[in-house]
């Protein structure tokens, strides 16, 4: 089958099958294609795929595929490059700071002494973070040096890519930050996630709340997904004490369930709607 759109995922999650739904209902020619069961001839052209709506999890998985399926000739949503951006921490700050698109302030370094002095000058408490990673896993709150210089300790004995010491301000907000779903050029719903405690993901127990999408928001998180060279991204921000909104995250395959449940909110038909309309472009 030569099809329209290809739903290319490793998992399956609520947000595949509603994007699988949403296409059902399209009269595009849609398929939904393991990325596990790809074995790719670079040397030929992706014609059999159309469209290609990137959803897989895995970090490597996806750049690789995307970029194997950029050069085969199909146009893959996201790209290769925010894939690769958007996929890492480090890389994302250093384009948003670019774009200038406010973020918490953040460090980098490539030694526990020099993560240390770096603590330092951003000041305790801060936060550690993976450059790759996501769900707020193996990221931690450090109050102190002595916390610091365990967790640092850790790391160093860790694969290389921890060994990359990121570390951000901890921002002064409320118990909250704010996950905005970007499609095209527009933000089409975003929410409160809140917490008790200071991680906010839904992973980690965060609880979701309807958030009025603010004209300041939307512009920010258009040059957010525009930094990373994105088309559908959710956008992650914090209501600074002081500066305002700031945005410290950008999600290349974003999750969208609790959003839709306490928004009412058709994101998959309209995800599907700006895939199908990209065609021929």
């Amino acid at each position: 089958m030569t099809a329209d759109l290809t739903i290319l995922y490793d998992t399956i999650r609520w947000e595949e099958k509603s994007i699988a739904e949403a296409a059902k209902k399209s009269s595009a020619q849609t398929q939904m294609l393991d990325s596990r069961t790809l074995a790719l001839d670079l040397d030929t052209k992706a014609g059999a795929y159309g469209t290609v709506l990137q959803r897989c999890v895995s970090y490597y998985r996806n750049v690789h595929s995307t970029a194997a399926l950029e050069g085969m000739g199909a146009p893959v949503i996201n790209p290769l490059i925010t894939g690769v951006s958007a996929g890492n921490k480090l890389y994302t700050h250093m384009l948003l700071r670019k774009a200038n698109v406010r973020t918490p302030r953040a460090t980098v370094s490539f030694s526990k002494d020099a993560a240390l002095e770096s603590m330092d000058n951003v000041g305790y408490p801060c936060v550690i973070k993976p450059t790759v990673g996501s769900w707020g896993r193996m990221i931690s709150k450090l109050n102190d040096a002595d916390t610091a210089s365990g967790i640092l300790e850790m790391r160093e004995a860790m694969y290389p890519i921890y060994q990359i010491h990121y570390v951000e301000e901890f921002v002064k907000r409320p118990p909250r930050d704010i996950r905005a779903i970007v499609v095209g050029d527009r933000v089409v719903a975003a929410i409160y996630r809140e917490s008790e405690s200071w991680k906010t993901n839904m992973a980690t127990g965060g609880h979701a709340r309807c958030c009025e999408v603010t004209g300041e928001m939307e512009e920010m998180c258009i040059r957010a997904k525009d930094a990373v060279g994105g088309q559908i991204v959710g956008v992650d921000l914090m209501e600074d004490d002081e500066r305002g909104l700031v945005v410290h995250e950008v999600n290349n395959t974003t999750e969208f369930k609790n959003t839709v449940r306490v928004c009412e909110v058709d994101i998959a038909s309209m995800m599907v709607e700006h895939a199908l309309g990209t065609r021929g472009r």
